[in-house]
C-alpha cells in the first residue's frame, strides 16, 4: 500500500496550491479519503473528507469555502484544492485512507509541507 502526496510548498498569503495523493495497493475506489494537516506543536487534525462514491464531502470549519476535496477513482488519486490561504494554513498535510465498519483499513502517506507566508 502507498499513499505519495505532492504538490506542497512556499506560497504567499491569498496565493492557491492543489495537492495530489496517488494511492496504490488497495482497492482506492472503495475507501474514503481524507486529508489531515499537523502544525507544529498541534495535534492532527481533519482537513476534508470525502466517501468513496465522491457524493459526500465534510471539511472543517476553518477551511469551509477555501478547500475543496476531490477525487478521480480512474486514476486512483484525490487532491485537495487549497485557495485564500492563510499563515494559519501552514502545516504538514497527511493523506488518509480508510475502509471497514470500524475504519479496520486505515493508511497514510508519508505528508507534504505547506507553508503559507505573510
Amino acid at each position: 500500500v502507498q499513499l505519495v502526496e505532492s504538490g506542497g510548498g512556499l506560497v504567499q498569503a491569498g496565493g492557491s496550491l492543489r495537492l495530489s495523493c496517488a494511492a496504490s495497493g488497495f482497492t482506492f475506489s472503495s475507501y474514503t479519503m481524507s486529508w489531515y494537516r499537523q502544525a507544529p506543536g498541534k495535534e492532527r487534525e481533519l482537513v476534508a473528507r470525502i466517501r468513496s462514491s465522491g457524493g459526500s464531502t465534510n471539511y472543517a470549519d476553518s477551511v469551509k469555502g477555501r478547500f475543496t476535496i476531490s477525487r478521480d477513482n480512474a486514476k486512483n488519486t484525490v487532491y485537495l484544492q487549497m485557495n485564500s490561504l492563510k499563515p494559519e494554513d501552514t502545516a504538514v498535510y497527511y493523506c488518509n485512507a480508510k475502509y471497514g465498519p470500524m475504519n479496520d483499513y486505515d493508511y497514510w502517506g508519508q505528508g507534504t509541507q505547506v507553508t503559507v507566508s505573510s
